[in-house]
């Protein structure tokens, strides 16, 4: 295994001076593409701020201590869900919430099928006129 170490290249730090204009040219051209200061406030990567930068951490600070307490003012408004269940804004269901569109569905094909059953059995307007429910000229079917 030693003999392996004769046989790779020695590695070793560059030496050469560095051009000092070609560093100058290239330091130029990095500072035209700078992105303008209202960009990186845009960005949120300069804080936008008038504040002295020893501030600025109490300015946000207090600027995140006024969205918390403005969260937890709007959360003690919030409605029960009991609420929200009359209101008809929640479903009174006690399923999964990845099982209640299927359980809408099956509801509302229930009473599709309740309602249609209904109407299979729904008797003829004759037989309502003959037990009084309905007049002859009340007949839905009769031609005006």
């Amino acid at each position: 295994m030693a003999a392996n170490s004769d046989t790779t290249p020695a590695i070793g730090v560059d030496d050469s001076p560095i051009n000092t204009l070609e560093r100058r040219n290239s330091l130029e051209k990095h500072l035209q593409t700078r992105p303008e200061e209202q960009d990186l406030k845009n960005r949120h990567i300069l804080l936008d701020t008038n504040a002295a930068p020893a501030l600025q951490a109490q300015q946000h600070e207090l600027e995140r201590q006024r969205i918390t307490d403005s969260l937890k003012k709007g959360l003690s408004h919030r409605p029960e869900k009991d609420e929200l269940v009359q209101r008809n804004i929640l479903p009174d269901s006690n399923a999964a919430p990845a099982l209640q569109g299927k359980e809408r569905e099956l509801s509302k094909h229930m009473r599709a099928n309740s309602l249609e059953k209904q109407l299979q059995n729904r008797p003829s307007p004759e037989v309502l006129i003959k037990e009084g429910i309905l007049e002859a000229n009340e007949n839905p079917l009769a031609d005006s």
